[in-house]
């Protein structure tokens, strides 16, 4: 039996993951799941998963919990503090990390030394502190899996290739979310309401956003960087509105693959836990209207100025990223309370990547995940204290 560890058991991701399991429970034992608030729904999964052991983080949702599992055999924590508690230097297999926002970066750390493979759905973790990341998977012999379903598309197909140090090109594709044929003039009328609804992912607020702004795209971009070790210039994004081809690699050999699976995140979920492929899941067939029409067009600076910044970008790992990351979603949040406009949340933050006061953090590569953290806590404070 695999043994498993879910890092934000309540979330979409760890939901997929969990029903994944249900159908399949006797070859898996999962040894913790962890949450934040949600305290119903961890105890739920808890009990039908036979889990001992729970982490809540929320004070309010622990202490409710501590209350209704005082009679049962499952022990919940607090934190993260446990860890060399439950595992006893014992490596589980497989650990889905889907905590989201920044607090996922420190629980991601110190998992890898207790598991074989690790699977990184939090985009914070990747982007502001793989340095880190990566320096502890060496270090404690990890494998990783990328969840995001370009970045598990893009690894899918190198490692499917016998060219994994022959690579020339990646394309990430975008499906120019509800904005793709806007009228530009319309833009400085958005409304979150608007900017919410995107015609092919059922995704919460903060995402919907980025994915309207094509913030999600420069994001992925600095991930695909960090995680293949490439160059911004070899790295190029595609506008692909059927959300149907999620990656092309294309080899200094000549050839060129490409990845398609239908809009649903269970895909790479389930083929990070079944690695072996041993393993079949319902899907739809080939479409061949949409590969007949597949729409491939290069991406509109005009209507997503945002990706500007990509441009400013360092190759090194820097805190500038954290700042990047940081401004983005204080500036979404206020986007989202109509204290800003929608244009103004790639006009300000193409500003700020200007100021000599955030440039410096170009040339400081992270230390621990408490230093980015506590840079990510100063940005946020200063953009949500800004006058616009």
């Amino acid at each position: 039996m695999k043994k498993i560890v879910i890092f934000g058991s309540t979330g979409s991701i760890g939901t997929s993951l969990i029903n994944i399991i249900k159908k399949d429970k006797k070859n898996f034992t999962i040894k913790l799941l962890t949450a934040n608030t949600n305290y119903k729904k961890i105890i739920e999964q808890a009990k039908s998963l036979n889990v001992k052991n729970i982490i809540i983080i929320n004070k309010v949702s622990f202490f409710n919990a501590e209350k209704i599992l005082k009679k049962s055999n499952i022990k919940v924590y607090n934190d993260f503090n446990c860890l060399n508690k439950i595992f006893k230097n014992k490596k589980i297999d497989y650990t889905m990390s889907a905590i989201t926002g920044f607090y996922g970066l420190k629980p991601t750390l110190d998992i890898i030394k207790f598991t074989n493979v690790i699977a990184i759905a939090n985009k914070e973790s990747i982007i502001c502190g793989w340095n880190l990341i990566k320096d502890n998977l060496e270090k404690y012999n990890t494998k990783f899996i990328p969840i995001d379903s370009e970045h598990f598309s893009i690894w899918s197909l190198i490692n499917s290739s016998n060219n994994n140090n022959n690579l020339d090109r990646i394309y990430l594709t975008a499906s120019g979310g509800p904005f793709r044929k806007y009228p530009l003039y319309k833009f400085k009328n958005i409304t979150p309401k608007k900017a919410l609804k995107h015609p092919n992912w059922q995704m919460g607020k903060k995402i919907s956003i980025d994915s309207a702004t094509m913030m999600n795209k420069v994001f992925e971009i600095i991930e695909a960087k960090k995680i293949f070790n490439f160059k911004y210039n070899q790295l190029e994004i595609l506008i692909h509105p059927q959300s149907y081809l999620h990656a092309i690699v294309k080899f200094n050999n000549g050839l060129t693959k490409l990845l398609i699976h239908d809009t649903n995140m269970t895909i790479p979920i389930f083929n990070s836990i079944y690695s072996e492929g041993f393993k079949k899941i319902l899907s739809k067939p080939l479409d061949i209207n949409i590969l007949n029409n597949l729409s491939l067009e290069p991406i509109d600076k005009r209507r997503f100025p945002i990706i500007n910044i990509i441009d400013r970008l360092t190759h090194k790992d820097s805190l500038f990223e954290t700042v990047i990351v940081s401004a983005n979603d204080a500036l979404v949040n206020k986007f989202l309370k109509n204290e800003i406009k929608f244009l103004d949340i790639s006009n300000i933050l193409l500003k700020i990547t200007k100021l000599k006061e955030f440039i410096r953090f170009k040339n400081i590569k992270p230390k621990n995940s408490e230093q980015v953290l506590k840079l990510a806590d100063y940005v946020s404070l200063k953009i949500e204290t800004m006058s616009v």
